[in-house]
């Protein structure tokens, strides 16, 4: 069950099949916030970042950019010496990293990721973070997409350059009105697999509160390079000691009443989260995803170093 407790400023419940996307019809508060996680992101890719991203998520190959003389110091491997022959010029050849990377953000846009107890959503976070890495892979000249899902693919922008793309990722995800209630990450990881042919990088971005039809997540891993990205608060592992609660999950509509004060219910719920988690990281683990945690109220910048890390050191 995803729990679900009132937020101001939620999106609006019923789904909408068409939507004016032009800058009028966006909400002022809401260009607010995607100003304000432009402005964190430029900061965190110029001062943490760039340079751990291009180490890590390297191009294709090297491509021959341009002979130039040589000069006292150069690695002599590098001399061309075709050109020696020919020209009886000591010449250095110089190569420039063929980048041609998309990388790829499959968000979950669920009801459950507006549901909550803090001022600050799932979605809001997910919205920072693919900020962030969208803003280092753009500065990079990779091209970035996105993938929208609930209970089924919900949008698809296809692969882009510059700046103003991140910026339209970052609406797309916190302005997202999916058809459906439920998650499905299955179905969108098929969708995926379907629509981008050529090998991609991957951040699938989801608080995983609901099983993977694990036939797909190995179709999709064979394909692209994965990485997890889980974004949840605090009330997804954990239920308060509020005495007797009413609570709807958030993605049937069901409520029901909780007795929290009682040290077994509170229990049993984390016992079923821990479940879910433990299923997830053996399926993960058996196809290579890595999987960056990242939660609502706490700083997510030391998981992305560590990521950074851990794959500079595999790559290395």
């Amino acid at each position: 069950m995803r729990l679900a407790l009132p937020r101001r400023n939620r999106r609006p419940s019923s789904p909408l099949r068409a939507r004016n996307d032009s800058p009028g019809s966006i909400p002022p508060e809401l260009l607010d916030r995607i100003r304000a996680i432009e402005i964190k992101a430029r900061r965190l890719v110029n001062d943490l970042f760039l340079g751990e991203y291009h180490a890590v998520f390297r191009g294709r190959g090297l491509e021959f950019d341009e002979l130039r003389p040589y000069i006292p110091g150069d690695d002599v491997r590098s001399i061309d010496w075709k050109a020696l022959a020919r020209s009886g010029e000591l010449m250095i050849r110089r190569y420039r990293e063929d980048r041609d990377l998309t990388v790829l953000f499959v968000v979950d846009v669920s009801a459950s990721q507006v549901a909550g107890a803090r001022a600050q959503s799932k979605a809001d976070l997910a919205a920072e973070i693919c900020a962030v890495l969208a803003l280092a892979a753009i500065r990079n000249k990779d091209r970035v997409g996105l993938l929208l899902f609930a209970s089924k693919p919900e949008r698809y922008v296809r692969p882009s350059g510059g700046a103003t793309h991140v910026l339209r990722v970052v609406r797309e995800v916190l302005w997202a009105h999916p058809e459906t209630r439920g998650t499905n990450i299955g179905a969108a990881l098929e969708y995926l697999t379907g629509v981008q042919r050529r090998r991609a990088t991957v951040f699938l971005v989801s608080d995983f509160l609901a099983e993977i039809d694990q036939r797909r997540l190995r179709a999709a891993a064979r394909r692209h390079d994965i990485i997890a990205i889980r974004v949840r608060e605090p009330l997804d592992e954990e239920l308060p000691d509020a005495g007797i609660i009413t609570v709807r999950d958030s993605e049937t509509g069901q409520a029901i009443e909780l007795d929290t004060s009682s040290a077994r219910v509170r229990e049993a719920y984390a016992q079923h989260v821990q479940a879910l988690d433990r299923e997830r990281r053996l399926a993960f683990g058996a196809v290579g995803i890595d999987e960056i945690p990242a939660m609502v109220g706490t700083d997510y910048v030391p998981a992305l170093l560590r990521f950074f890390k851990r794959r500079a050191v595999g790559a290395a």
